[in-house]
């Protein structure tokens, strides 16, 4: 992986990083509602304009892209960039609940 500046993009919202998740296969916008609401377990649902504000600041950081229209569905996929920041949010996502279940643990056995 190339050195690309994450600082730039990172630390997603909660939201953004769902989309872009649901984004691992190309889907248009109400499947990514769905989508979103099933993989966070109800915890995060997205209205139509939550979600059309994160497809425009992830297109103007060209993390994702329109690679096709369906009647009036537009699909999305990330970019080579979003997959890599993608990844990167997960890396450090992984270094937190790693840190906390540590601690957790520690603290748990204190009382």
């Amino acid at each position: 992986m190339t050195d690309i500046p994450y600082s730039k993009y990172l630390p997603l919202s909660e939201a953004t990083f769902y989309v872009m998740l649901a984004l691992t296969r190309p889907m248009h916008g109400y499947a990514i509602m769905q989508k979103v609401e099933s993989m966070s377990g109800g915890s995060v649902t997205l209205g139509p304009g939550t979600l059309y504000g994160v497809f425009g600041t992830l297109e103007k950081q060209a993390l994702i892209v329109k690679v096709a229209e369906e009647e009036r569905r537009k699909v999305y996929a990330l970019t080579e960039l979003g997959k890599a920041v993608l990844a990167e949010q997960v890396r450090r996502l992984e270094i937190m609940v790693s840190s906390a279940r540590a601690l957790l643990d520690v603290a748990t056995e204190a009382v």
